[in-house]
């Protein structure tokens, strides 16, 4: 099996988007370059959702145009699009750079109708077939496609997913062609133990065993480090198979369903921990520590200034 773990750093999307203030395009701009400088195999630049629902990350096109020319060989930059009108706003990208600024886009569900119903006004069923467009526009533009799947362990609302619940949507998801599963603890109550029979549901209804959940179609790991569980949960899946994880530099993010006013939680496990437990675990990342710890910096110090 590969020894290789791929990292895709999300914290200028799912990092800022929930910060309470609006971070100046600029700041954002820096915090890209130092995560690709720092040699993370992605980076998932912002996302193209209605200014109205998300105003932190309104500037996508701005932040966007601000990289053209500078993205650095070999590393993939995202975008997260939640309908056709979405993945039109990121095409049009592209085409104003002249260039493949965006290289993969990414759509979102939910394992729980509850939460699905409450962070995207739909039943999961009603998002699958808003990604019906977004699908064909992507394959047209030979732009791999991720599909995140929220709740895939324990729900806000609903409490504990059953991981045959998860399963399902993550095969609904390579029905509709979707390339790359993101499977997301979204409120960080996971344990090693929830982690891995979710994984173990999903890689079996997907066709994969425990040594090949890194075959296409590519299972990613979404931790939130809300109760200083993620790093063993990483552990786990790494002993399953699972070679690629979605961190935050710094930590920023985190669930706004799992804060109180009185205490901000943990957000996104932190690149900087991630790294640290996959290379501990025996295995290798693309990164360079020093860059890293930059960015990661920066990112404390975006959260900081909100």
């Amino acid at each position: 099996m590969s020894k290789r773990v791929r990292i895709t750093d999300v914290s200028p999307r799912d990092g800022l988007q929930n910060e309470p203030g609006v971070i100046a395009t600029a700041d954002k701009v820096r915090l890209v370059e130092l995560l690709g400088g720092a040699g993370v195999d992605e980076v998932e630049v912002s996302s193209f959702v209605s200014p109205k629902w998300v105003p932190q990350l309104a500037d996508a096109t701005d932040v966007f145009a601000a990289l053209r020319g500078r993205k650095p060989p070999g590393v993939v930059y995202s975008a997260l699009v939640p309908n056709e009108h979405g993945m039109r706003a990121a095409l049009s990208v592209n085409q104003a750079a002249g260039e493949r600024l965006i290289d993969k886009v990414a759509v979102f569900t939910a394992a729980s109708e509850t939460f699905s119903r409450r962070n995207t006004n739909a039943t999961i069923a009603e998002t699958l077939e808003r990604f019906v467009p977004v699908v064909r526009l992507a394959r047209e533009s030979a732009l791999p496609v991720r599909g995140y799947v929220s709740c895939a362990v324990q729900c806000p609302y609903e409490g504990p997913v059953a991981p045959e619940r998860v399963a399902d949507v993550a095969a609904r998801l390579l029905d509709l062609g979707v390339d790359e599963i993101d499977l997301g603890e979204t409120i960080g109550a996971g344990t090693p133990e929830s982690v891995s029979a979710m994984l173990e549901a999903v890689m079996s209804r997907l066709g994969a065993g425990s040594g090949g959940a890194a075959s296409a179609p590519l299972l990613t790991l979404h931790l939130h480090d809300t109760f200083g569980r993620a790093a063993d949960c990483v552990r786990a899946a790494l002993r399953l198979g699972v070679r690629s994880f979605d961190g935050a530099a710094g930590g920023l993010g985190g669930c706004p369903f799992a804060s109180t006013p009185a205490r901000r939680v943990p957000g996104n496990i932190a690149t900087e921990t991630l790294a640290r437990v996959v290379i501990e675990e025996g295995y290798a990342v693309g990164l360079n520590p020093e860059a890293l710890a930059l960015a990661a910096a920066h990112a404390r110090g975006l959260r900081a200034g909100a």
